[in-house]
């Protein structure tokens, strides 16, 4: 059996169930749904900083690395607004991340970080997309400039 044929499957289930863990992360703090933001059952006010723009990051860009639509470019955004949580949030308060709270934050980051090197994998919009302009490619004739013709 070779193992390496799980590889693409593999990658997109890790991608759908991060961004799904990421965007129910970004819905608890923005409408206070699955206990709310941190777990108080309420969600954030409207635009208060850093706290709300992060929720909407993670609803925004999870709801899209989850369908695998502009994956590369959510997962950044994601990995980096990850990155900053941890290093402006929760580094201040200890460098341990088991001491500060920042095991999430770290987690979020190199996974999106991940995925934004390695792709989507195959269960996504994104590889869908790819297919369809590789097979319309393919699909082209081919022109042959009229000067080449008698050549």
């Amino acid at each position: 059996m070779q193992i390496s044929r799980f590889n693409g499957p593999v990658l997109s289930l890790f991608r759908i169930v991060t961004s799904l863990l990421f965007l129910c992360h970004g819905l608890a703090s923005m409408f206070g749904v699955f206990g709310g933001n941190h777990g108080t059952g309420q969600a954030l006010a409207f635009g208060v900083w850093p706290g709300w723009w992060a929720a909407l990051i993670q609803v925004v860009c999870g709801g899209l690395v989850l369908a695998g639509f502009l994956t590369r470019v959510n997962a950044i955004l994601a990995s980096g607004s990850m990155a900053y949580a941890y290093f402006m949030v929760h580094l201040p308060q200890d460098f341990m991340p088991l001491r500060n709270g920042g095991e999430p934050a770290a987690l979020f980051c190199w996974s999106f970080l991940i995925i934004a090197v390695l792709g989507p994998g195959p269960w996504a919009v994104d590889t869908l997309l790819q297919r369809r302009r590789d097979d319309s490619a393919d699909a082209r004739p081919i022109h042959v400039p009229a000067h080449a013709e008698g050549t």
